[in-house]
């Protein structure tokens, strides 16, 4: 199939790669009113799409990548959205060659930011525009509104954006969607975004575990705990959504449903990437990492096949005299940890931004994930605003809301860490996230110690709290201390 003369260079924007997600974000630009250059591998997809969605808008179907090529207006603009890896690069390796200088490649998909950093760098030695973007909210995010994070060039950002603004979600009629910063820096911020998802989960699911745990509710009674609580300060799409599954009645079993699905959680790789760059840039993501091992955990079926009623447990039966005072430890325990885990997102995203000459603002990326994304929350708007307040705040739990918002809730934290600890209820997420916010706010931490054991066992120095330099002290000799 060739494309007829008249749909040459017509359509403003291009979708290749017509899986869920790329199918409809191409009727997203549809419905706002763009023509949009269509294609996928398989032709009958894309003959499907056009079938289908066709009161969506208009559709310009092509079946060659020349073709889809040639309908595109210049600057073309064209949207990636396969596999991350090794089908990218095919993609992009068929693609280029195609295109002029000035066009503009969008990846889509949830690809790693250092090859997107690599991708960047080979398609500008070619004088074109590459955009790593990060899109979050699912199939239904992707049709109705996304939360949008490209990144690129600000040049790329003034063709682009203006289209991906247009199909973003919108809060307060503002939209999910600004530019990120350079080359890599819109799949990091995805990717740390998805890292603060994990953490969110995983608290859920621990909030929840306490409450069946101390209570003995039922899973559609806890889900109307979380149907409460969304009404309030936790309010998010995670903790509507978690509300929507325990309330469901498995339909061959008659049981609830969560009690039919295996305790087993899968994971993309995106948590890894999140805590592996954490390690890389020294900043104490634990909320994030544990989240990741708890998943890894839950997952390791032949270790917990030879712990389980073997390990000795020595806990306590659980006795809980008021359970509305309980479930409200858990809902304060569970927001503190929530507000832990997003202060390390966003000093994350600060780290790698001053690396790698980004310059994200972290209150512009708050803003775009009030709408749209997994991540959604009422909440987003107080970090927005504490950004607002100080853009380089070192510490988001350092400002003065986030501060009276987890003091009010840090002696009932500890209630719920201790209580899950002595009855044996793993909460490795709460559990850490209070641990940092002690390690925070001490004054002096046992790091001393350590660094004075590297010093004795390897000559690794020290320095002193009473005078400036670096120290070694000659413990296998006289224990003089030397100014190196």
């Amino acid at each position: 199939m060739s494309v007829p003369s008249s749909a040459v260079g017509t359509a403003q924007i291009g979708v290749t790669g017509l899986a869920v997600m790329g199918r409809n974000l191409a009727r997203n630009f549809a419905r706002h009113g763009y023509t949009v250059a269509v294609h996928n591998r398989t032709f009958a997809r894309t003959q499907s799409l056009v079938a289908d969605h066709a009161a969506d808008g208009t559709f310009v179907p092509s079946e060659s990548m020349a073709d889809f090529v040639a309908s595109l207006e210049r600057p073309r603009k064209v949207v990636i959205m396969v596999q991350a890896g090794a089908p990218t690069d095919a993609v992009i390796a068929e693609l280029v060659p195609l295109l002029e200088p000035g066009d503009i490649v969008v990846d889509a998909g949830n690809a790693h930011f250092p090859d997107t950093v690599r991708r960047e760098a080979a398609l500008r030695e070619a004088g074109l525009h590459f955009v790593g973007t990060g899109v979050s909210g699912g199939e239904e995010g992707a049709l109705n509104g996304p939360s949008i994070m490209p990144g690129g060039t600000a040049e790329s950002y003034a063709s682009l954006g203006p289209i991906l603004e247009a199909i973003s979600a919108k809060v307060d009629g503002v939209p999910c969607c600004t530019h990120v910063g350079p080359d890599g820096a819109g799949h990091f911020v995805k990717m740390v975004h998805n890292g603060i998802e994990y953490a969110d989960m995983q608290l859920i699911a621990e909030a929840y575990d306490l409450l069946r745990a101390g209570l003995g509710a039922t899973a559609p009674e806890i889900g109307e705990v979380f149907a409460a609580w969304n009404t309030g300060d936790l309010e998010s799409y995670l903790i509507e959504v978690t509300a929507e599954v325990l309330s469901h009645t498995d339909a061959a079993t008659g049981r609830p449903f969560v009690d039919v699905v295996a305790d087993a959680a899968e994971q993309k790789g995106t948590g890894r990437w999140t805590v592996q760059n954490g390690l890389d840039l020294g900043v104490p993501i634990t909320g994030i990492a544990e989240a990741t091992f708890a998943r890894a955990l839950s997952g390791s079926a032949p270790q917990r096949a030879a712990a389980r009623g073997v390990l000795p447990a020595d806990t306590l039966e659980w006795n809980v005299p008021d359970p509305g005072a309980f479930i409200e430890d858990v809902r304060l325990a569970l927001y503190a940890s929530k507000v832990v885990a997003y202060s390390q997102g966003f000093d994350q995203i600060a780290a790698a931004s001053a690396q790698h000459g980004w310059d994200i603002d972290r209150g512009a990326m708050a803003r775009i994930w009030r709408g749209g994304c997994i991540i959604r929350a009422r909440f987003l708007d107080r970090i927005t605003q504490a950004y607002e307040r100080d853009a380089h705040l070192p510490l988001l739990l350092a400002d003065p809301y986030f501060t009276a918002a987890v003091a009010n809730g840090v002696a009932a934290w500890r209630r719920v860490v201790a209580a899950a600890a002595v009855h044996g209820v793993p909460t490795p997420a709460f559990s850490s996230s209070l641990a940092y916010y002690d390690g925070v706010r001490a004054e002096r931490l046992p790091a001393n110690l350590i660094q004075a054991q590297r010093d004795f066992f390897g000559a690794h120095t020290y320095r002193r709290t009473d005078r400036d330099g670096t120290f070694h002290t000659d413990w296998s000799g006289d224990r003089a201390e030397q100014t190196w």
